[in-house]
């Protein structure tokens, strides 16, 4: 199974790409550990889709972003695109706390790169999450829902996911359908 995770930054998409590769038992793929390198440094289009490629080469995997420049590569072989589409509210909401927790933490944000984000950067710069999320919301909510009924698409499953109660829901009812199968 070749599943995309998208949504909007803050959504919550990587969190629920990750549980989702867990119970499927298949490869997590990080978009964004696949284009930042060192001192917030992003790859050429030519870098990123070398490296997306190669980790796409497996036969299943989950994949968690967006980067719409590398759909033809990404969605070539996709199976099902799964859209995490909070509401604006929550979307912001954890946009924000994500944004206190790894600033107030100083964590690697992608193992090798030193990435780290600070309170400067997340709150008061140009390149702040926050403002990206703000600035992206509804555009990439009303990309997404063309998207969903592009006649280009039309050979891929969607799923719009609009709670945390129905991505649970979905990833619980996986895990009960792989434990069906098992036992067949």
């Amino acid at each position: 199974m070749k599943i995309n995770v998208i949504g909007t930054s803050g959504s919550g998409k990587s969190t629920f790409a990750k549980a989702l590769a867990q119970q499927l038992a298949i490869p997590y793929i990080e978009m964004d550990t696949l284009f930042w390198k060192p001192h917030w440094t992003g790859s050429s289009d030519a870098e990123l889709f070398e490296k997306l490629e190669q980790a796409i080469s497996q036969p299943s995997w989950v994949l968690d972003g967006n980067y719409k420049r590398s759909q033809p590569i990404k969605w070539r072989d996709v199976d099902i695109i799964i859209w995490v589409d909070y509401s604006f509210g929550r979307t912001l909401y954890q946009a924000v706390k994500r944004a206190l927790q790894r600033a107030s933490h100083g964590q690697e944000l992608w193992a090798g790169t030193g990435n780290r984000e600070t309170f400067r950067q997340s709150f008061f710069s140009r390149e702040s999450i926050i403002l990206w999320t703000l600035k992206t919301f509804y555009k990439n909510r009303r990309q997404y829902q063309k998207m969903m009924i592009s006649p280009p698409n039309s050979q891929v499953q969607f799923v719009r996911l609009r709670s945390h109660k129905q991505a649970r829901a979905f990833i619980d009812s996986l895990g009960l359908q792989n434990a069906a199968a098992k036992k067949t």
